[in-house]
């Protein structure tokens, strides 16, 4: 069987100084392709556009999307004015993101986001976030560390009717952690399966049968290179996308 194509979303970025300032570039973490790469998959790069049906055809050429990380998620989009701790937003970044989840669900294409797209999926999906972790309460630990990106800094608890009991056999894990908003109420239709000690929702899964919608708060592609526990979450995300392309033959 081919490996399967698996579309990772893509930002911009505007260069700042020198003859190019003012330019825009297309632009993704190189840890995204490399973590599918040794799961794999082959990556496929989905460039922000605007266009909803371009964006529409790159869903329907590719076997399952990742949604990456980036900017604070838009609050008007789960009904709140902007408070004063929220971050950087861009909002032609969530309708973009926005169309290729709603693509991926329409054709039962399995969605995997991280960070920025965990929070999006349950934005998009009816739930809510908590723009800064200081409006959430008893939050006790540290969610965005100063150690380096590869070095996990806090646990999780793992639900064991989930798609990763079986990657945290224990029911325990160890993450890094880079964000400062969290899912407030979750989306109907999800569940949360992941938490950390102080209560933060840290993965969620839908509740359907017929396609897998999986959301992550933290990065595990960036730890695929020297953590055994964050390879398995891709390497189970594209064989599950394996097993279902048979299913649809």
């Amino acid at each position: 069987m081919k490996k399967p194509l698996i579309g990772i979303s893509g930002s911009t970025m505007h260069l700042e100084n020198g003859l190019f300032a003012g330019y825009k570039r297309s632009s993704l973490d190189q840890s995204y392709i490399d973590s599918v790469i040794r799961a794999g998959g082959v990556p496929y790069v989905l460039p922000f556009n605007t266009d909803d049906e371009i964006i529409e055809e790159m869903v329907k050429n590719v076997d399952a999307i990742i949604l990456s990380g980036g900017n604070d998620v838009f609050p008007l989009l789960y009904g709140e004015e902007p408070k004063e701790k929220l971050g950087e937003i861009f909002p032609d970044r969530d309708h973009f993101d926005t169309v290729l989840i709603k693509t991926a669900e329409k054709l039962k294409k399995p969605i995997l986001g991280i960070c920025r797209g965990h929070q999006l999926i349950n934005v998009v999906f009816g739930g809510t976030l908590h723009q800064d972790l200081s409006y959430a309460e008893n939050i006790s630990i540290k969610h965005f560390q100063k150690a380096k990106w590869n070095v996990f800094t806090h646990s999780i608890s793992i639900d064991k009717n989930s798609f990763l009991n079986n990657i945290f056999e224990s029911g325990i894990g160890f993450v890094n952690s880079f964000h400062h908003q969290i899912i407030n109420k979750i989306a109907p239709g999800f569940k949360p399966i992941a938490k950390s000690s102080d209560g933060v929702i840290e993965a969620i899964e839908n509740l359907s049968t017929q396609n897998l919608i999986l959301g992550i708060q933290w990065h595990p592609e960036m730890m695929t290179a020297t953590d055994e526990y964050a390879h398995k979450i891709f390497l189970k995300f594209i064989d599950y996308v394996k097993d279902k392309s048979k299913e649809d033959i």
